[in-house]
């Protein structure tokens, strides 16, 4: 381990930053599954409701702008080079679909919490295997990507990425 390499992933690499976001969604499902333990150890206070609203920012904002960039730039990119990971991309789009659901339905839950609403295990282990599922499939497109596709290509798609979140 370099303890001096403070080097971040930007949309340069897009790859890079799609699995970064991927990291991102593992750690906020750690949250997700510790969440019963502390609620039961300390009831809901501060720390529950920070952490309740970092997951919710992200499942609500950057979540839907990750699965955006697969969708209209990665995926499309991705055929022209690899026309055989078709059947699989159709597979990840509907699974988007899926987890935007389960999403809707543990965010409105995990804001009723405060409210003193007891914790949905279920919803919660439904979201979280979603993502469980999902995440390993589609990194193996980002590695055909890196293999198949041209790094001034994926640079166009890195800076449409970038552009979206500024716009």
């Amino acid at each position: 381990m370099d303890l001096f390499n403070t080097r971040s992933v930007t949309f340069e690499q897009p790859t890079a930053m799609l699995r970064a976001c991927h990291g991102k969604v593992k750690r906020f499902c750690s949250q997700l599954h510790a969440l019963p333990d502390y609620l039961q150890q300390h009831g809901y206070n501060t720390v529950v409701e920070q952490a309740v609203t970092q997951i919710r920012h992200y499942f609500n904002v950057a979540a839907p702008l990750h699965h955006q960039d697969e969708e209209e730039d990665f995926f499309p990119l991705l055929l022209q080079y690899a026309p055989e990971a078709k059947a699989l991309i159709q597979e990840l789009e509907s699974e988007h679909q899926s987890l935007h659901s389960s999403w809707d339905l543990l965010n409105q839950h995990l804001a009723s919490l405060a409210d003193g609403t007891p914790l949905n295990l279920e919803l919660i282990a439904r979201f979280t295997a979603g993502y469980d599922f999902h995440i390993p499939r589609e990194e193996q497109l980002f590695d055909l990507g890196d293999q198949k596709i041209p790094e001034a290509e994926l640079h166009i798609i890195g800076k449409r990425m970038a552009a979206r979140r500024q716009g």
